[in-house]
């Protein structure tokens, strides 16, 4: 492997980097948005047993809501609507500051996905990059315009040129599905979020509507 990277010369070093964060990355948001992450088993459960005991008059606690909240990433959108409920505010002004903290929930959803994108992206680009550098190398040269260019040096401004074309497509495809992937898996985590918070909403403030 170490071989490969001194065939490829130095371009193939910005490359590599970004491979690493890529990884990173895919891993870090494959953990996080974990149905069983982001809706821990008793997450839910505490949320509407929570509504129950509000809408029996047996107020809940702040620190009972305040604990709630720090159970998942979704579960500040569920003790918001348990908070306000028990502030006494009214459907509009709940649903207010529950869009503020979808706001923040969602970029939760979202972190480094644009990061991976914009790897998808540069990473042919900087393929390119080395296959230009490859080709200077090749012909560059004094040697390699009068015809009289070592086969060694011919030879290393091909592998350049190869190699980190290679490396760049071979970094792009992949990101590029992690991406789709890891897309299409947070925005069901949102919708989730989405549709048990309304459900919540709904059972809280059902009477306000009547």
């Amino acid at each position: 492997m170490y071989s490969i990277l001194l065939s490829a010369g130095w371009p193939i070093w910005p490359l590599l980097i970004i491979s690493i964060v890529g990884l990173a990355i895919v891993l870090e948001r494959s953990w996080y948005l974990r149905q069983i992450h982001i809706f821990p088993k008793n997450c839910l459960e505490t949320a509407f047993s929570l509504c129950n005991q509000l809408l029996k008059e047996n107020k809940p606690t702040d620190a009972q809501i305040s604990a709630l909240a720090q159970l998942s990433p979704a579960s500040p959108l569920l003790s918001c609507v348990l908070k306000e409920k028990l502030a006494g505010n009214n459907a509009e002004a709940a649903l207010e500051e529950l869009q503020a903290v979808a706001q923040t929930t969602w970029f939760k959803l979202d972190r480094y996905l644009g990061t991976l994108a914009t790897i998808a992206t540069i990473a042919p680009l900087l393929g390119l990059f080395g296959t230009v550098v490859g080709m200077i190398e090749i012909f560059g040269s004094q040697g390699a315009i009068n015809g009289a260019g070592s086969p060694q040096q011919l030879a290393h401004g091909i592998s350049v040129a190869l190699y980190n074309t290679a490396f760049g497509l071979l970094i792009a495809i992949p990101a590029l599905a992690a991406w789709r992937g890891l897309r299409a898996i947070a925005n069901q985590r949102q919708r989730e979020c989405e549709e048990f918070t309304r459900q919540l909403f709904k059972k809280l403030y059902s009477r306000d509507a009547k």
